[in-house]
């Protein structure tokens, strides 16, 4: 390039001085200057002009327009630019359309938005499972056609580590799982997933669960009241049956045990016990339970302290609390060795309330910890037969803390005992007793 405009710019001054040269022939060799100047701006407007046409739409001509010395090389150099231009973009396009076509083809509702929530963009599925519609969503705020408040609230929040689960604003029949995503400038990549059959699934679940631990209620209260009445009698039995007596008595109490849990996270799950939210006590609450735990620990002398920073009340269900925090606090002192230290802690601070209830038992391995919530699951299941619990404790706290916006934090190392605190929001948190 620098050699075409040296070129360039030699030719030019050689012209120049060959006009003059002409004019101081004829007697004027500023006419001469002037008549070269006036021709080379000519020359110049003129591929100038070209060279518009040619920009204002590249498009129309497979070729660049033909010129001499640097308005040649320009041209060409353009017109390579303008076809690697053309191939990119068709490159992206085809990328772009492969890109909406497999998107297209998945059954999940796919949504663009910007920041604000206008629609920008949605698959086939997303028409289908939330009812938009091309010809008229395009650019609608997205919370203006899901009219749900948990939705808009959901999509402020920017919290979108946990996925919301709704109906269809277009059919109710339908029950979806939505997961936000942020990218660029604070957009929304919106998934929404069809979970009707898992929603079912669940539901029947739950309807069995209810039923079935309800019809065995009435008849194992009956095998209980004779085994109790035999346990009363017993010195009145031979011998050889008083051991399978007492067995029978143990494993029927832990039967009844396992029942009363079922209808109990049964009833919490599906709102049929409903939350009677009323400020309460946790330092009396609370304290009444470690009496009870220092009782449960008997010949094993747990050391069980209780410590409250905070006074304040927190608005919830007291038989739901007391059933959540009993359990943990039972836990610690099944899982605690003889003679372990539990302490027991309410505190509040700016970001609500909490319970923190830490032992000095063996621990818990950080692979166990995602699913100690899951009913029935258990981190070491040799010891089922030594605590005598249901396995259902934990999914109780989880889903009393659910209905009482919070949420349950497990803090655990191998030989180093375990801390579970519940997080209250301090929404719920009450100063005073309202009169």
């Amino acid at each position: 390039m620098q050699q075409t405009w040296s070129r360039h710019l030699r030719y030019t001054l050689a012209g120049l001085a060959g006009t003059t040269l002409a004019g101081l022939y004829f007697g004027y060799p500023v006419y001469g200057l002037a008549a070269g100047l006036g021709a080379y701006l000519l020359w110049t407007l003129y591929q100038t002009r070209r060279l518009v046409q040619w920009l204002a739409d590249p498009n129309t001509a497979d070729e660049a327009p033909q010129s001499l010395g640097i308005w040649g090389v320009l041209f060409e150099k353009l017109h390579r630019l303008n076809l690697n231009y053309l191939q990119t973009r068709d490159r992206l396009h085809a990328r772009i359309d492969r890109i909406q076509e497999s998107t297209n083809a998945m059954r999940d509702g796919v949504i663009m938005t910007d920041a604000r929530g206008a629609l920008e963009w949605w698959n086939g599925s997303a028409e289908h499972l939330l009812g938009f519609r091309r010809s008229t969503d395009q650019g609608q705020y997205i919370y203006n056609l899901i009219r749900t408040p948990a939705f808009k609230s959901y999509f402020d929040a920017k919290n979108y580590r946990e996925p919301l689960e709704l109906h269809s604003p277009a059919k109710p029949h339908i029950h979806l799982q939505v997961q936000i995503s942020l990218f660029g400038e604070d957009d929304r990549l919106i998934v929404a997933k069809d979970i009707s059959r898992l929603h079912q699934l669940e539901q029947m679940r739950r309807d069995f669960v209810s039923n079935v631990s309800h019809e065995m209620r009435t008849p194992l209260t009956v095998i209980s009241g004779y085994l109790e009445t035999l346990v009363d009698n017993a010195d009145d039995l031979p011998p050889k049956w008083r051991r399978a007596i007492n067995t029978m008595a143990t494993q029927s109490f832990r039967m009844e045990t396992l029942i009363t849990d079922l209808i109990l996270l049964s009833r919490i799950e599906t709102g049929e016990q409903a939350v009677n939210d009323a400020p309460t006590d946790v330092d009396s609450l609370v304290r009444q339970v470690c009496q009870d735990a220092q009782v449960l620990s008997g010949e094993n002398q747990h050391d069980i302290t209780f410590e409250a920073s905070s006074h304040q009340r927190l608005n919830g269900d007291e038989n739901q609390l007391r059933s959540a925090f009993s359990n943990l606090i039972f836990n610690a002192v099944k899982y605690t060795p003889a003679q372990g230290k539990i302490i027991v802690c309410w505190f509040s601070n700016s970001d609500g309330g909490h319970l923190s209830v830490k032992d000095t038992g063996a621990g818990i391995d950080q692979v166990h910890i995602p699913r100690l919530t899951e009913r029935f699951y258990r981190a070491d299941p040799s010891r089922h037969k030594d605590t005598g619990g249901t396995g259902l404790g934990l999914a109780i706290v989880k889903h009393v803390l659910i209905n009482h916006d919070g949420n349950l934090e497990i803090r655990s190392q191998l030989g180093e005992g375990s801390e579970f605190i519940c997080h209250f929001p301090a929404e719920r948190l009450v100063t005073e007793l309202a009169e």
